[in-house]
């Protein structure tokens, strides 16, 4: 094995995507060497996610009690779980106020459940997206509180909610927000304000500012457990198995794109455990409206059972998730998940028209730094989608904006690339007056604004984030883990892989570079995948697939200019199911000439 951590990994500077390789730290160059292949590469593969040599054992199986904190340490969190443990001991009234997305579904469900379990049957409340878009209002606050909720909980909303949460005040019902987004110093109107990136909040609980809104409900919930067993609540009555939560949490974590290091890894780990029982009626029908038949890793809830409850709140009915997660009904489950399998069909023939839309106005924005594209009667439920595709096929931030020609509004949805704080220039946007209201994360945020800002907005955010931008894209490279021979590839490779998942954003499945190979044969499948077989010098060849790459460089050069050449290919290493036995595949990102 070898240490080459600062030279380009074979020699690569410029790939046909236009990138340099690199190590992402340490490396190891397999080559032909079948005995490295098992020796030492978990470990390598830890420390160059920013695991310390001493705390391998640790991250390689990421459980509760290693990562978990003391929820007390989080502000307002011994405030929320006292409030919360009032109401279940005095029989209060008590509502589940929850964002209309997969984190936001998952987050309700959990405290919905958890409630369950503590013998209280909380309601429920998920606002619809296109009628009273994202956060609480006051106007459903107030009516809750007048239909005879006591305490409202918000989850994965509510930090930014002045006005509505004022309204609640003055009507007199508590409110609790459980909530991630980023916070402004002047903080709501609330009972408890629960949230790791409040700008007040302390060292410990700041370093939990990744977590998913999912992830801060599970905090709440041990802290409601807890305070209620200080009661003596549970002098005659089980505990809850919170446990039992956490395929809540994994799912949520996942499909909200939260960075899967520290306690996330921990909660997703564990989390797919619960999920492989199938003990939720409502998760195992999802599953198996998924079609999905093996025990379930990482990337399937992000691209399999992700979608589909999302695909209620964006075009059909919002609360079909919490619906799904939370019912004690087999058949229930089953017609709610078909129904949102349906759903994330007609969310897909969507998709595809505004992406096509969004595309054709590609030419005229490639100087700007952050890609504003627009369009009246684009379906708001798809926009954030359509802003991803667009940010992969340029490498630069994008916001897709549905218009709406009656009240002349917009709803835009961001996507950011590595090293641009989207989601702080949308609030310093809304600060400035610009937008009507604005706020996320810095990798994806929302906005709502009139449309004759529009062009303001992009102004602005070309000013605030060209350089940012500039640094960004000028600093674009491959990183690498593995480099080696065709005959390398194998099934055994990646079980040996996948045991230092799971892996999603901050903890970066590993990329290998296969090489030298000759291109056997190159096609085009579907509508716009390019499928390779390649060959190496060793005498194995193995099948490559570029999803939707068949415009790019790399296809049309493997395609058309490939003949009498070799090449190295990069990608990622999966199991193909489909042939009489497993074998490995490569999801090719990327291609270098090797002569």
């Amino acid at each position: 094995m070898a240490t080459r951590s600062l030279s380009n990994v074979l020699g690569v500077s410029r790939s046909l995507a236009g990138r340099a390789w690199q190590w992402r730290g340490g490396n190891m160059d397999l080559g032909d060497d079948r005995a490295s292949l098992s020796r030492d590469i978990l470990a390598q593969l830890l420390m160059t996610r920013g695991v310390a040599e001493d705390e391998i054992e640790k991250h390689a199986q990421p459980t509760m009690r290693a990562f978990l904190p003391d929820p007390s340490e989080f502000r307002d969190m011994d405030r929320a779980a006292e409030r919360i443990a009032s109401a279940v001991l005095a029989d209060e009234t008590i509502t589940i106020y929850g964002d209309y997305d997969v984190d936001g579904a998952t987050s309700a469900a959990l405290l919905v459940e958890l409630l369950r379990s503590l013998g209280v049957e909380a309601g429920y409340y998920i606002p619809d997206r296109l009628l009273e878009g994202y956060g609480p209002t006051g106007e459903a606050l107030v009516k809750l509180a007048r239909e005879g909720t006591s305490l409202i909980v918000t989850v994965d909303c509510g930090a930014m909610a002045h006005e509505a949460l004022t309204m609640a005040r003055d009507e007199g019902v508590d409110v609790i927000v459980v909530d991630h987004h980023k916070c402004a110093a002047d903080l709501p109107p609330t009972a408890a304000l629960v949230n790791p990136n409040r700008l007040d909040e302390s060292d410990l609980a700041a370093s939990h500012g990744h977590l998913a809104a999912v992830g801060v409900a599970f905090l709440l919930a041990i802290a409601v457990v807890r305070t209620l067993r200080v009661r003596g609540y549970f002098a005659d009555r089980d505990e809850p198995d919170l446990m039992a939560l956490l395929d809540l949490v994994a799912l949520g974590t996942v499909a909200d794109v939260a960075a899967l290091h520290g306690l996330n890894r921990a909660f997703v780990a564990q989390g797919l455990k619960v999920l492989a029982r199938r003990q939720r009626i409502g998760m195992a029908a999802l599953m198996d409206a998924s079609r999905l038949k093996r025990a379930p890793v990482a990337s399937d809830l992000g691209f399999a059972l992700g979608p589909r409850i999302n695909a209620g709140g964006r075009i059909g009915e919002s609360t079909l998730g919490v619906r799904l997660l939370t019912t004690r009904d087999p058949e229930e489950a089953r017609a709610i998940a078909e129904q949102l399998s349906a759903l994330n069909e007609e969310r897909r023939a969507i998709e595809a028209e505004v992406q096509e839309a969004a595309e054709a106005q590609l030419e005229g924005q490639h100087n700007m730094a952050v890609q504003v594209l627009s369009g009246s009667g684009w379906h708001p439920g798809v926009i954030g989608i359509v802003a991803g595709r667009i940010k992969e096929k340029t490498g630069k931030p994008a916001i897709v904006v549905a218009l709406d020609a009656q009240d002349g509004t917009g709803k835009g949805s961001g996507r950011s690339i590595s090293g641009v704080d989207l989601g702080a220039a949308i609030i310093a946007a809304r600060e400035e007056g610009i937008l009507v209201a604005g706020g996320g994360h810095a990798m994806a945020a929302g906005l709502t604004l009139n449309a004759d800002k529009l062009a303001d907005f992009a102004d602005f955010l070309d000013r605030r984030l060209a350089r940012e931008v500039e640094r960004a894209c000028a600093g674009q490279v491959m990183q690498l883990d593995l480099s080696l021979a065709p005959g390398g590839l194998t099934p055994d490779l990646v079980t040996t892989l996948e045991a230092a998942g799971p892996y999603g954003v901050g903890w970066p499945a590993p990329r290998v570079a296969v090489g030298p190979v000759r291109i056997v044969k190159a096609d085009i499948v579907g509508k716009d995948h390019l499928r390779v077989i390649a060959a190496g010098n060793d005498g194995r060849s193995f099948k490559a697939i570029a999803f939707r790459a068949a415009e790019t460089e790399l296809a049309q050069t493997l395609l058309h200019r490939s003949k009498g050449r070799n090449f190295h290919l990069a990608g990622r290493v999966k199991i193909d199911d489909w042939g009489p036995r497993p074998a490995a595949e490569l999801h090719l990102e990327d291609a270098a000439f090797a002569d």
